[in-house]
């Protein structure tokens, strides 16, 4: 996608700082399942710096990055029970159609959660979020309902899953990093 190679660079340093973020969740050689991974530069700079087994699926190849891939229905993660250590949800899950269901998936596949997402909390937060609809929007040529969560909303989905939160931090603006793992 001509959209990830244009802004490579921003979203490089934006993976180099996620990377830092979570580093201390993760251990060397852990195998990582990165749904909707778009470009792929997230995970590759996963795969470079914390020295990670990487693979990634979504429901089109946007990759700039060479990294194992397989393309998926948007449902049903196309592995076996724990067959991840870890499952990576960057900015994915407001562009669901069942943001649940993708995470039962997730802790199906895997014994930890890593979710990054936008949250619409306050002034700023609810224009960060209808920027980045239309900038989206604009740039794919696909005006589709996004699903942004508040952090309660979030918390609440967590329960339900029986997802136990073992860290919540501020990532970049009004953004999230949530990391969970099974009960």
């Amino acid at each position: 996608m001509i959209h990830w190679k244009i802004f490579r660079k921003v979203y490089e340093k934006s993976a180099e700082k996620a990377c830092e973020k979570i580093k201390p969740f993760i251990k060397k050689r852990e195998k990582i399942l990165d749904v909707g991974c778009g470009s792929g530069i997230f995970a590759k700079k996963l795969e470079e710096k914390l020295g990670v087994e990487i693979f990634g699926i979504d429901v089109f190849d946007g990759r700039i990055c060479d990294i194992p891939f397989l393309i998926f229905d948007g449902k049903k993660i196309p592995f076996p029970d724990n067959f991840f250590d870890s499952v990576l949800l960057s900015f994915v899950l407001h562009h669901c159609e069942n943001d649940f269901e993708i995470l039962k998936e997730a802790k199906r596949v895997a014994k930890k959660i890593f979710i990054f997402e936008d949250l619409p909390e306050g002034v700023f937060g609810k224009t960060y979020c209808f920027l980045h609809w239309f900038s989206w929007s604009l740039l794919f040529g696909n005006f589709s309902k996004f699903n942004f969560r508040t952090k309660k909303e979030w918390e609440k989905i967590f329960e339900d899953l029986k997802l136990k939160l073992i860290s919540e931090e501020d990532f970049l603006i009004k953004r999230k990093i949530f990391v969970l793992e099974k009960c």
